[in-house]
């Protein structure tokens, strides 16, 4: 397998943990530990008192998988299986579905493991485009123009990273019924559901809607807990499930035992987790709205509808990966240049799920001010 460098991870490594503030961070504030162990009952505390560091079951632990199951419809807990972090789930996935013979549509811009661990599968990968002038809309003609006779994937993002989109229901359901007459199986990375701006826009899990379709969910991002690299595919199609089990054995194996426990203990109270993520976005969301209003024909963006992301773009003609660069040594603050995800038009990815966004963006207007006048 030869992977393409991973431009986004490239690009974490060399300032994560340099700059001094991320506005770009793509997660919600992480909670401390004393927080998630005040939310545990008597009995998951005991269980965390006396728990022993060796190795987990390999589908997940019991009582994780449950709690995931609790997150769906139609998908109870034997039709979860357990993964470090999503981004193992991704790559599982890819690799037990797709080969030379295959071909898989996914979303540009995208988080690009999505679509870079097909292509080192050997697969075929096409590319629908999301167009800021469109208001970053996926077009449904679009992806049936794309399909052939081998496509066996259609990965979707929803809420959609890193514009912040989310497809209104009509076009969802037509993505499922294209799915459904090809034959090709549906993929949605969820990680940014239970974040829709407005409930009544969540759409259904992926997993709720065919019997053959995978959902991929994690704790980073809706529930605050990056840390705990826990994240999962869910889907009704046991044989696949026995498959990328499979495949895990040959990766991680199994999840870190300290870390399914905190996990259990998060997700029965996940109605607390979400709505201090919630409350922490929209704070942020309405700051946001207010720069963006000020300085319009400087930096423009479609506002998003789910998520704590969103795709900004500098409309002036300063070029956005030297003025992220010069911002950085400037002042610490860190956003993302749209050259990440392989965009040309001047785009950057701006991140509200921090609680010191308020101070992050006063930095970013200074250094604006100073620089584009």
């Amino acid at each position: 397998m030869n992977l393409e460098d991973f431009a986004l991870e490239r690009f974490f490594a060399r300032w994560e943990f340099k700059a001094e503030m991320l506005l770009c961070a793509s997660d919600i504030e992480g909670l401390a530990m004393r927080e998630v162990l005040s939310m545990a009952d008597e009995a998951d505390r005991r269980r965390w008192d006396e728990l022993t560091l060796g190795y987990t079951e390999s589908p997940g632990l019991p009582a994780l998988r449950e709690q995931i199951a609790g997150l769906y419809e139609h998908i109870c807990s034997d039709e979860v299986l357990v993964f470090s972090g999503a981004q193992e789930a991704i790559f599982a996935l890819n690799n037990v579905l797709l080969g030379p013979e295959d071909h898989a549509i996914v979303l540009k811009p995208a988080y690009e493991s999505l679509a870079q661990v097909a292509v080192a599968a050997g697969a075929q990968v096409s590319r629908i485009q999301l167009r800021e002038s469109e208001g970053w809309r996926l077009d449904t003609s679009a992806v049936r123009a794309a399909l052939r006779p081998n496509t066996r994937l259609i990965f979707l993002n929803e809420p959609h990273n890193p514009t912040g989109g989310l497809s209104d229901r009509q076009t969802f359901d037509g993505l499922v019924a294209i799915a459904a007459e090809s034959g090709a199986r549906l993929a949605v990375d969820e990680v940014y559901r239970f974040l829709e701006f407005e409930p009544a826009n969540r759409l259904p899990a992926g997993a709720d809607t065919a019997p053959n379709a995978v959902s991929i969910g994690v704790m980073s991002k809706a529930f605050g807990l990056a840390g705990l690299r826990i994240g999962w595919i869910a889907t009704r199609d046991r044989q696949l499930l026995a498959r990328l089990a499979a495949f895990k054995d040959y990766t991680t194996i199994c999840a870190s035992a300290p870390a399914e426990l905190l996990a259990v203990i998060a997700l029965k109270s996940r109605a607390r987790l979400l709505e201090r993520s919630r409350g922490i976005v929209h704070s942020n969301l309405a700051l946001l709205d207010d720069f963006f209003g000020r300085w319009s024909g400087t930096f423009e963006w479609v506002r998003p509808r789910g998520g704590s992301i969103g795709f900004a773009r500098l409309a002036r003609a300063a070029d956005v990966d030297r003025f992220a660069e010069g911002m950085v040594h400037d002042t610490g603050v860190l956003i993302m240049p749209g050259s990440v995800f392989t965009d040309t038009g001047n785009h950057f990815r701006i991140g509200f799920g921090r609680t010191n966004m308020p101070e992050a963006l006063t930095k970013l207007e200074t250094y604006a001010v100073r620089t584009l006048g």
